[in-house]
């Protein structure tokens, strides 16, 4: 399922994208990576994931939906919640992180 989520009216409802391919990605569309900036280093594994947010203050939270790896943080109401196959982490996955740590991550075209 592709598309794009719009909210009017106080109704919010998905308007599908008849030109996404069967990745549910547009043509013309990149991938995308998720940079760590202090180090420059591209995630490229849920353990490199882990031990950067680990220094960060994150830890793992297992209270949650079996199919999702989670972090959270003590100090906020935060929760990471990621898929539990890698592969299927993409970039609205990325940018939850770049919020959730401002200045600390990045979000690149490959």
């Amino acid at each position: 399922m592709s598309g794009v989520w719009v909210f009017k009216n106080g109704v919010i409802r998905l308007i599908e994208n008849p030109q996404a391919d069967s990745d549910g990605r547009l043509g013309n569309s990149r991938r995308k990576v998720l940079i760590y900036l202090p180090t420059g280093q591209a995630v490229s594994s849920y353990s490199s994931l882990e031990e950067i947010l680990t220094s960060l203050g994150w830890e793992r939270y297992y209270g949650g939906d079996p199919e999702l790896f989670q972090f959270h943080k003590r100090s906020s109401i935060d929760l990471i919640s990621l898929p539990r196959d890698f592969a299927k982490f993409n970039s609205i996955h990325m940018y939850d992180i770049v919020i959730k740590n401002p200045n600390l991550f990045h979000v690149r075209d490959v």
